[in-house]
């Protein structure tokens, strides 16, 4: 007999990311092929996964196949509302993509799928009740997890680095200009938000200045996810964490200093990286065939 194996498939911006596991989530393969552009990249993409598709069942037969995209993804109709990156809008990329495969297919978006693989074997695995996700990256978003089930309401769940500040001295910017690790390098002049990292630690004013801002303004998203679905762990991720405790312990104050009667979640950092998404995916190709999630 002929154990499951799962196909999990990430689509960004620049490449597409592809994971094939075994039943108990070994790694029996992985491939990566760049993210094609322009009016039809949908369909041409959808021809690269069927590619990689025929690749994985050469290695062990394919029994589900979990897709996650960028933007605002609505999962129960398959669609891609909007992905700036990739330049979709309202792309049925479900029904394009299933009709280049013979096996069942989930469909879900990259950072709901990051967070699921975070709580089941990542930073918050074991913990019960209340997870948010945040990658912190060239743009900015988060996901939330209540009980091992991601929250999606129709794709615009956790869409926090679209939020405008209204009043401070950013008010008109949205947080992602502010707080995300792309937002950071730029307002800084640096090449990336690690490099503005090092500047911090070497005294330099204008990256304390940005570094702070980001904190604060991060800090604040957090309070006021707290205030409302007061969530036991906050799960940080992308690049940016490599910062350690220059960025998790100013946080971690200005977070508490922002909640004097709310109950104060754990900040940690990621551990699954920029294959967290990819790892979800794979959850959600077994979920889609009722298998179980692993141990």
């Amino acid at each position: 007999m002929t154990l499951p194996a799962f196909l999990g498939i990430d689509v960004g911006g620049t490449s597409i990311k592809t994971r094939l596991v075994d039943v108990d989530g070994r790694t029996c393969g992985e491939w990566r092929s760049p993210t094609p552009r322009g009016d039809t990249s949908a369909e041409r993409t959808a021809t690269i996964i069927r590619g990689m598709f025929e690749t994985a069942q050469r290695v062990r037969p394919v029994t589900a196949v979990g897709l996650v995209v960028p933007g605002i993804v609505d999962e129960d109709t398959g669609i891609c509302i909007r992905a700036v990156n990739l330049d979709w809008q309202d792309v049925p990329v479900r029904d394009v993509v299933q009709a280049q495969l013979d096996v069942p297919l989930a469909f879900g978006h990259d950072v709901r799928a990051g967070a699921l693989a975070e709580s089941l074997t990542g930073a918050s695995a074991g913990t019960s009740g209340t997870i948010v996700f945040i990658p912190i990256g060239t743009g900015l978003a988060s996901a939330l997890i209540i009980d091992g089930v991601p929250m999606s309401s129709r794709g615009w769940a956790g869409e926090i680095g679209q939020l405008v500040l209204s009043t401070g001295p950013h008010s008109g910017r949205r947080i992602e200009e502010i707080a995300s690790a792309g937002g950071i390098a730029r307002r800084a002049g640096a090449r990336t938000a690690l490099a503005v990292a090092e500047l911090v630690r070497q005294g330099d004013a204008r990256a304390v200045l940005v570094w702070n801002d980001a904190v604060e303004v991060l800090a604040d998203a957090m309070a006021w996810i707290t205030s409302i679905v007061a969530p036991d762990v906050f799960v940080l991720g992308g690049g940016l964490t490599e910062a350690g405790a220059l960025l998790i312990d100013p946080l971690e104050h200005e977070l508490l200093a922002r909640l004097p009667l709310s109950r104060h979640p754990v900040i940690v950092r990621a551990v699954h990286g920029d294959g967290a998404a990819m790892l979800g995916a794979t959850y959600l190709a077994r979920r889609t065939v009722g298998v179980g999630d692993p141990s």
